[in-house]
């Protein structure tokens, strides 16, 4: 079956973008929902995921890596669609809920509104989605990425690295998700180096690697030296121009051995087994999944340096692992700040 579909980005703003198909993985199962959200007899629960972008793109990525961990342990069956366009959210979520899925995962930020309308409806069907907004009765839990506590620790190598003292950032959209964690790589750069000056550009998109890379290309040649990547795109233009890059949400190092001295990682394994025992003992409830996503509890941490260990001062690794330590004991908190950042160059 073919549809037209949007990418993330488009369906937060309402713009049209190109089309191409949705794969949608059929459960094969057209019965109604099950009267409560209890696990099956041989202990799976039936999750299903919606997602607006390929499942390659690194947010969807790291969802689709958890709830693939719970399959392969044998906690859950697991189906879903990819890809999927903003008007075409609904019908999908509704299909599965309709299909007997007792874990519905998605995500909300296109279509706020009517997400908190159609997961009322089903009130036997657990709901985890991410959002900015709160959790809502009877049954949608919200979750986002709050990897800013590594993200602090890449700006403090980052801050070390650096030799022109300007820092090049491009994001997709000045939205919390990744305000956040751009203050936080900026706050990290402040530590070690408090008058480094940043060129901050958001290229109106979450997958153009093409505009990212142009971007990237501009900040270099303002004089740039590092490199956040935030988005796909930037770390080429950073190999090409033999400058540094730090990475977000996944591991690109082994992409760019030559570039990426580390990133901040996204771990979504504690959202979603807490979810999944949940829903299993029956007690799934609306709440905010988000602070599972912070280092203490295993939801996000700093790559190890790798091909940089021997490149990164011994001194700046000491600090860092110190302030690492300091988050892990709650003894240093690293503000969240949501605003959008602005260059100081």
């Amino acid at each position: 079956m073919k549809h037209p579909f949007n990418r993330r980005q488009f369906l937060i703003y309402g713009s049209a973008t190109f089309g191409t198909s949705l794969l949608l993985k059929a459960c094969g199962n057209n019965t109604s929902p099950s009267p409560s959200p209890a696990a099956s007899a041989d202990g799976k629960i039936k999750v299903a995921a919606v997602y607006t972008v390929p499942i390659e793109q690194q947010w969807v990525s790291r969802i689709h890596k958890a709830v693939n961990a719970a399959k392969d342990r044998g906690d859950a069956e697991y189906v879903w669609s990819e890809s999927v366009s903003n008007t075409d959210y609904e019908r999908v979520v509704r299909q599965y809920a309709e299909a007997g899925n007792q874990l519905i995962l998605g995500e909300c930020f296109a279509v706020e509104k009517a997400c908190r309308t159609f997961t009322s409806e089903y009130p036997n069907v657990a709901f985890l989605m991410g959002s900015s907004g709160q959790p809502a009765p009877p049954n949608l839990s919200v979750f986002d990425n709050y990897i800013h506590e590594p993200s602090y620790l890449t700006g403090m190598i980052a801050g070390g690295m650096t030799k022109s003292k300007v820092i090049g950032m491009v994001g997709g959209y000045p939205i919390p998700e990744v305000n956040r964690l751009m203050h936080a790589f900026m706050a990290g750069v402040k530590e070690i180096t408090p008058d480094a000056k940043f060129l901050v550009t958001f290229i109106g998109s979450w997958f153009d690697p093409p505009k990212a890379k142009e971007a990237a290309f501009a900040q270099i040649d303002a004089g740039a030296d590092i490199m956040y990547a935030e988005r796909f795109g930037v770390s080429d233009a950073a190999k090409e121009r033999n400058v540094l890059a730090i990475g977000n949400v996944i591991d690109t190092q082994k992409d760019y051995p030559n570039t990426v001295i580390a990133s901040a990682l996204w771990h979504m394994e504690p959202t979603i087994d807490k979810a999944i025992e949940a829903v299993k003992s029956g007690n799934f409830k609306p709440e905010e999944y988000g602070q599972f996503s912070f280092m203490k509890h295993k939801g996000s941490s700093l790559s190890d340096l790798g091909t940089f260990a021997s490149k990164v001062p011994e001194d700046l690794q000491k600090q860092v692992n110190q302030r690492q330590e300091e988050i892990l004991a709650e003894k240093f908190t690293v503000k969240i700040d949501d605003s959008e950042p602005k260059s100081t160059v």
